[in-house]
């Protein structure tokens, strides 16, 4: 147990943090319930790393000038960031640094939005639960036992009744265009993540609700929460009929790389189909002009492409391609919707098209 002292008031500042988070979000009809866990989280991590540094390496997790000076904002001190201080404490497994990662980045796309519907907060239910799980798991890796949290969100209680079909879709028209958006950032980020990640509890806890109907004790809890690493190869295998019994198929998450194309692997195919070759400069020119991902010319999230065409490989990063997007860019040729002149000019004056007007 800490004494009293800096170290210690930090990470009490932590772990108040955690709990208000676990608080508000197990409040149905609190308002912004969603953005308060995810920004009292972030505060949380960042403040058991601060924690954590004050402990062992003293009064020094700050940003420096290059002069040596300490940066200020308002004459107080900058102290490194959550993304800083992952990459400075360097020993989380992947999967803990992307759900990480995920919520950093999630929590600067709604920062200044006001989520009034409850579709984001169903969809990344299982990424938010692993972000209290293992924050719990580092905060007794590195100051001990005593301070497990022993709390949890609430799984929430569902109606017996599924919606209709029209009532589905009915739904999915009122959604506005941010929460669209925010919808198809979570959707590229979870394609992004290699098998293994996007499985492990560490990145998002998969929960499926079957009745429970047993001759057990009594006093046995009605929910049950059970460590995905920790069971055995025979168990996995029996969730996994469980699910195929659940769901009328098995549902097989893409992965990234294989079959996709590299820009050489593009423009080889691509010219053994038409008469007029294009180089990697048209290629450039055309992804770029067609807006299907983002280039050195914007600032914008690697991950915002257009998945329909292209994929961002975070592992290597770099851009790999559908073979839909060469058969664009064929018929964009063959049926002369567009010249190579005309693509280049557009290139050079920044003009962009949309692309859904040339399928």
């Amino acid at each position: 147990m800490l004494r009293k002292g800096k170290t210690k008031d930090i990470l009490e500042n932590s772990i108040n943090s955690a709990l208000l988070a676990v608080e508000i979000y197990n409040k149905p009809r609190t308002a912004f319930r969603v953005e308060n866990y995810i920004s009292l989280m972030i505060i949380a991590w960042t403040r058991l790393f601060h924690a954590y540094f004050n402990h062992t390496i003293g009064d020094k997790y700050y940003y420096k000038e290059k002069n040596g000076r300490y940066k200020r904002i308002d004459n107080e001190r900058k102290a490194w960031e959550l993304k800083t201080c992952i990459t400075k404490y360097g020993k989380l497994d992947e999967a803990v640094v992307k759900n990480l990662h995920f919520f950093i980045k999630l929590r600067n796309k709604i920062e200044h939005r006001y989520l009034d519907r409850d579709e984001i907060g169903l969809m990344i239910f299982g990424e938010c639960q692993s972000l209290l799980y293992n924050y719990e798991n580092l905060l007794i890796k590195l100051f001990g036992e005593e301070y497990a949290l022993n709390e949890s969100l609430a799984f929430s209680l569902q109606f017996s009744h599924f919606r209709t079909k029209e009532q589905i879709k009915s739904s999915k028209n009122l959604l506005s265009k941010e929460i669209r958006n925010i919808k198809e950032f979570i959707k590229k980020y979870r394609e992004s993540l290699s098998e293994d990640v996007f499985n492990s509890q560490e990145f998002s806890i998969k929960l499926i609700q079957i009745p429970k109907v047993s001759n057990s004790n009594r006093s046995d809890l009605a929910i049950e929460f059970v460590n995905w690493n920790n069971i055995s190869d025979e168990d996995k295998e029996n969730y996994d009929k469980v699910i195929t019994i659940i769901k009328d198929k098995v549902v097989k998450k893409e992965v990234i790389n294989p079959g996709k194309l590299k820009p050489s692997e593009v423009i080889q195919n691509v010219n053994v189909k038409v008469r007029i070759k294009i180089s990697m400069y048209d290629h450039q020119c055309l992804y770029t002009i067609f807006g299907i991902r983002p280039t050195s010319r914007d600032d914008k999230d690697p991950f915002d492409t257009d998945t329909r065409f292209c994929h961002y490989d975070e592992v290597h990063n770099d851009y790999v391609y559908q073979d839909k997007w060469v058969e664009f860019i064929i018929q964009l040729i063959e049926l002369k919707k567009i010249d190579k002149e005309t693509w280049r000019k557009y290139y050079k004056e920044k003009t962009y098209i949309s692309i859904d007007e040339y399928l």
